[in-house]
């Protein structure tokens, strides 16, 4: 499936905003689901299989069906406060962490993260449409699994996209064959 490719500039001017700091806080490392009552949520493995192997899952569940990257840390480790190497799968919790972990991404440099495709957040400005190489603006919305492997019944509820960091990384989105909309910034 042939995917547009467009840059910030075919987007128009971007409006800067005020981003108010994310509290400290430690953070866990999965998805958090009041309505669906459940702490985790995995990401689906046709996305990653897509996207190629990674080194280190900073935020990976303690339980898990298949691996996301050759090392994990999970909530027992505390992955923010430890060190990062290689290329980093991020699949965030979702909520106020978020921006934590996006701006350890974005300065890490070298890894594709997995978040809610919306654009108008705090954690968006200075994490993803300033620091990322690229964005690929998924068609759909994704089907998380649970621990145990099994697919949600309901979607997530919100369109996804996978952010980019490296050129590396930008080069995989492009050629991982997801449906959607690739952006590389400029």
């Amino acid at each position: 499936m042939e995917e547009e490719q467009l840059t910030l500039a075919d987007a128009g001017p971007l409006e800067r905003m005020v981003v108010q700091p994310v509290p400290e806080r430690a953070g866990m490392g999965t998805h958090q689901s009041a309505a669906m009552k459940n702490d985790e949520w995995l990401t689906p493995p046709h996305v990653l299989q897509a996207l190629g192997p990674f080194d280190l899952d900073p935020c990976a569940p303690v339980a898990r069906p298949w691996p996301m990257a050759a090392a994990h840390y999970t909530a027992h480790d505390s992955g923010l406060t430890k060190p990062w190497r290689g290329r980093v799968w991020l699949n965030p919790p979702y909520g106020q962490e978020t921006g934590r972990w996006m701006q350890r991404l974005a300065e890490h440099g070298n890894g594709i993260a997995l978040i809610f495709a919306r654009t108008e957040t705090a954690i968006f400005f200075p994490w993803v449409w300033e620091r990322a190489t690229a964005w690929l603006f998924l068609k759909g919305r994704l089907h998380f699994h649970y621990v145990d492997g099994t697919r949600a019944a309901a979607n997530s509820g919100a369109p996804s996209v996978l952010v980019a960091y490296g050129d590396n990384n930008a080069k995989a989105l492009e050629c991982s064959g997801l449906p959607g909309k690739l952006l590389h910034n400029v």
